[in-house]
């Protein structure tokens, strides 16, 4: 439903993004990643049409960005970070304007609108100002414009913020459901929320993109060493030196609850048995053994942080591995 095809925009001698390609099929949710300044905004003001890109192709639907604009965005529903909202007019009397817009008339536009102002809950507020509304409520009648003529294609630009946690729930969940026939594009910071919803995670750092797979995939790829947890309920004041000789265990890092640790042991050996055995053997009083999985967060940290100034890197694909130039998230102090 998307294909982006080597795409590069630039700015005078700023060049904003380069060489940027990715695709996006029916029905997937896709977490578009990066630190501010790294391209997400313009690659998006791309596929939307607002700007055309220098160099490359995108295409949304089967039409040509640059060549047939006006079916993209027939075939787009697009709800930026700031919702794009006129505060003098009702929730009804916005969406009414947006759907006319959109080509709704008569019934179709009636039933359209009652059915995002039920699936969003914006009942309530239906004949409300704008301007009297939350920023919450804006949000939501920001998405409400975006899916009011029922595109195929959405893309959203952080859109839970300023929701309540009841509301994120419920929005995360709509966005779930409406990957049932919609192919969606999402921009966040909140990086559990890209885990939670997306199957496959594009993350962009200096105009590039850095990396392209599952957040599992990523992980697998990057992770350097096992990390397990252990908590003990009454170790001698030099445990955390007995288990550093241990065949296998590469570092030791004691939390702050002096009880607690992170061990890191070589990458493909689970040594939870062994640990398991050792302080066992001991009488140490093992509470807690668990092994501790690399996050998205601690993937899209190592792929877009700098280590001594040195740069993550060009580009890696799926089917090559990518070493991060960063060193790992910090282990517990």
């Amino acid at each position: 439903m998307i294909h982006v095809h080597h795409v590069t925009k630039r700015y005078g001698q700023l060049t904003a993004i380069q060489d940027v390609s990715f695709s996006v099929e029916k029905g997937e949710v896709l977490a578009f990643l990066g630190p501010n300044g790294a391209g997400k905004t313009t690659t998006m003001r791309i596929l939307t049409c607002f700007m055309p890109a220098t160099e490359g192709r995108a295409t949304v639907a089967g039409f040509d960005c640059f060549e047939q604009p006006t079916e993209v965005k027939r075939h787009i529903g697009y709800l930026p970070e700031t919702p794009p909202v006129y505060q003098e007019l009702t929730v009804e009397e916005y969406l009414t304007f947006v759907a006319r817009l959109r080509g709704l008339t008569g019934t179709t536009l009636r039933q359209r609108m009652d059915a995002v102002v039920d699936r969003l809950s914006l009942g309530t507020v239906r004949g409300r100002l704008i301007a009297n509304l939350s920023r919450g409520y804006r949000q939501r009648v920001g998405l409400a414009q975006a899916l009011i003529h029922d595109p195929p294609v959405l893309i959203l630009d952080e859109p839970t913020v300023g929701l309540d946690p009841k509301q994120i729930i419920e929005i995360r969940q709509l966005i779930k459901d409406l990957a049932q026939s919609h192919t969606i594009i999402l921009s966040t910071h909140i990086l559990p929320e890209a885990t939670a919803l997306c199957r496959r995670v594009v993350i962009i750092n200096g105009g590039r993109i850095v990396a392209e797979d599952s957040p599992e995939q990523l992980s697998a790829r990057l992770r350097r060493s096992e990390k397990i947890s252990v908590t003990l309920k009454s170790p001698p004041a030099d445990w955390v030196e007995q288990l550093r000789t241990m065949p296998g265990i590469l570092s030791v890092f004691p939390a702050e609850h002096a009880q607690s640790a992170l061990i890191e042991s070589e990458l493909g050996r689970d040594m939870r048995d062994e640990i398991a055995r050792f302080v066992v053997a001991r009488d140490w009083g093992l509470l807690e053994l668990r092994t501790v999985s690399m996050t998205l967060e601690d993937v899209f940290l190592r792929l877009t942080q700098h280590e001594e100034g040195v740069p993550a890197g060009p580009a890696a694909s799926p089917s090559q591995g990518k070493n991060g130039s960063a060193s790992d998230t910090a282990p517990p102090a």
